[in-house]
């Protein structure tokens, strides 16, 4: 049997795995706010089932929070239909009401029962481990590993066998429906899927950490590369790095375990967002560096190469006329000439400037893009 450390790492890695290879579709159809409306209107679904049939371990409750999922979709979508809203707006609108509904009547009428907003809001997977399952009187496990690996392993297949339809209903709709398949229908599985996601995670992990799972580490796949393919499996792997990470931050400072993998799931897309390799915020910094002085470099070059090709006098290679011709300031034609010196496209000759070959060729090339 093992620890309930371990049992919990490996239902947050589950749980982390199933809910980022669905929000990839997610943030791709940019509707990443469902999945906070998702998360949150279920808890509607969850109460009324209760009422009727007073037992929190009843399958009806994982049912009605399903099915309260597809209605909040449904009823967004009826909305953005009518051309009034916007879809941000709509799914602003839906949510809150029905999850309003949610809040007020478990602070209403469960006052005696352990229903309360904190527990649906944050969760707490540390109590996991103590709902086994157990069949035939053998201990399995939590019932956790089985619903969210069955979950997880359900998403997998989905997206699995109907990827192209997936990809081409995801980004470019009309061609989709011009080729016989129904974005729709294919929207409404796909936010059915992300309504028992929501669901099944929920219970062990709460709404918040649930959020953060399905929109952190798709976004963050997103700023690494741009197959799907490849997205999907990175975004499951970040979501599990999330999920461990967390919880050695939770076990050392002694904090919140959904708080903890929720906020290493942010952190991990701020390195992301920062050092990535072509999207990140460093790369576009040291290319609009390089960009601001690509442009006067070549400017330099292409007035070198046009003064050898015709012969002009040496006048054309100070220092000085550089200054005139450009009708730069003296400042900055002294840091071009120091910047193409440094890259290698000219060379300094007392007060003469000489290209090189690599800034002959750059030159050409400048002149033939021109």
């Amino acid at each position: 049997m093992l620890s309930p450390q371990v049992e919990i790492i490996i239902l947050a890695c589950l749980t982390a795995a199933a809910c980022a290879v669905v929000g990839v579709f997610l943030i791709l159809r940019r509707v990443a706010l469902m999945s906070d409306a998702i998360s949150h209107a279920i808890l509607l679904g969850i109460v009324v089932a209760f009422f009727y049939t007073k037992n929190l371990s009843s399958p009806w409750l994982l049912i009605a929070a399903a099915i309260t999922g597809v209605l909040t979709v449904t009823l967004t979508e009826l909305i953005i239909h009518t051309q009034k809203l916007k879809k941000d707006a709509a799914i602003g609108l839906v949510f809150p009401f029905l999850f309003s509904i949610g809040v007020i009547m478990i602070n209403r009428y469960t006052s005696d029962v352990h229903i309360d907003s904190d527990c649906v809001l944050f969760g707490e997977i540390a109590f996991s481990p103590f709902n086994r399952f157990v069949l035939g009187g053998t201990d399995l496990g939590p019932l956790g590993f089985w619903t969210m690996g069955g979950i997880f392993l359900a998403n997998l297949a989905f997206i699995s066998l109907f990827y192209k339809e997936l990809k081409l209903a995801t980004f470019d709709a009309g061609l989709a429906a011009a080729l016989g398949f129904s974005p729709l229908i294919i929207h409404y599985v796909l936010m059915t899927l992300v309504s028992v996601t929501a669901v099944s995670a929920f219970e062990h992990v709460g709404s918040i950490l649930v959020v953060a799972l399905m929109i952190a580490p798709p976004a963050t796949a997103y700023l690494l590369t741009d197959r799907l393919s490849h997205m999907v499996i990175l975004s499951a792997l970040l979501g599990m790095a999330a999920a461990l990470s967390g919880y050695f931050m939770a076990y050392y400072l002694d904090a919140s375990i959904a708080g903890s993998m929720a906020t290493m799931s942010g952190v991990i897309f701020l390195l992301a967002l920062i050092f990535a390799p072509e999207r990140g915020l460093l790369v576009k910094y040291v290319l609009r560096r390089w960009q601001r002085w690509e442009f006067p470099t070549e400017t330099l070059a292409v007035h070198l190469l046009q003064a050898e090709m015709t012969q002009a006098d040496d006048t054309e290679h100070v220092v000085s006329h550089m200054k005139r011709h450009m009708l730069w300031p003296d400042e900055f034609t002294s840091e071009v000439i120091a910047r193409s010196i440094e890259e290698g496209i000219i060379t300094k000759d007392g007060n003469k400037l000489i290209l090189t070959d690599y800034g002959r060729e750059k030159a050409k090339v400048a002149i033939a893009q021109s």
